[in-house]
């Protein structure tokens, strides 16, 4: 998913480690802002990273470039509509880590433009945070349960439809698994992380 060597390893782990985090945050954040407290019971309504890395997720991120952060723990019923509440929750994560790629890229735009000195390392980490981010919001659109996209999805999909589609849950790690394995996901992870990073630079350029 995110391809490592060492020296981008060591530079990407900020990047992993705000992308995780992030993206877990604002679940909590909109599914409390949607009527549902149990995020802010369980602890899960901080910035505090060891309130969302799971550390094994984060070590098979880092080796085999497929891991997990905490899921937040979410009670749908306390929505004040389930529907809108689950498809918002649901998109809070990758659109918080969009926002957060976009954020990065424009702080090293105007850091370049000031005339700052920009070290090679400082650039991969910056750059990595852009990368990571957007890939996590692109990896989590997968509409595959228990994926954000697939619950973005059955808010449009009438109930028969719903149940099916909760049915892949039992095979998700298999089908991901397959996924990673073969040039399935690259094919849809990087022209559309090309796409979007063109998109980014495209705004950026009108801005600046």
């Amino acid at each position: 998913m995110f391809g490592f060597d060492l020296m981008s390893m060591i530079a990407g782990l900020p990047g992993l480690i705000i992308a995780m985090v992030i993206h877990e945050y604002a679940h909590a954040r909109v599914a409390v802002a949607m009527g549902d407290f149990t995020p802010r019971l369980m602890g899960r309504l901080t910035l505090n990273p060891v309130a969302h890395i799971d550390p094994i997720g984060l070590i098979m991120l880092l080796v085999v470039q497929f891991g997990w952060a905490k899921p937040v723990m979410i009670n749908p019923a306390n929505f004040h509509d389930r529907r809108k509440g689950d498809m918002l929750v649901s998109l809070a994560g990758p659109g918080a880590n969009l926002l957060t790629a976009f954020f990065a890229l424009a702080f090293m735009v105007v850091y370049m433009k000031m005339g700052f000195p920009l070290t090679r390392g400082f650039r991969m980490v910056l750059y990595l945070i852009v990368l990571y981010n957007i890939n996590f919001a692109i990896f989590n659109m997968i509409p595959l349960p228990p994926l954000d996209g697939s619950k973005v999805l059955m808010a449009f999909l009438p109930n028969e439809w719903q149940y099916k589609l909760m049915s892949l849950e039992r095979y998700s790690f298999m089908i991901l698994i397959v996924l990673m394995m073969t040039p399935v996901l690259g094919a849809i992870l990087i022209p559309l992380q090309r796409l979007i990073l063109n998109l980014f630079y495209m705004i950026l350029g009108i801005i600046f």
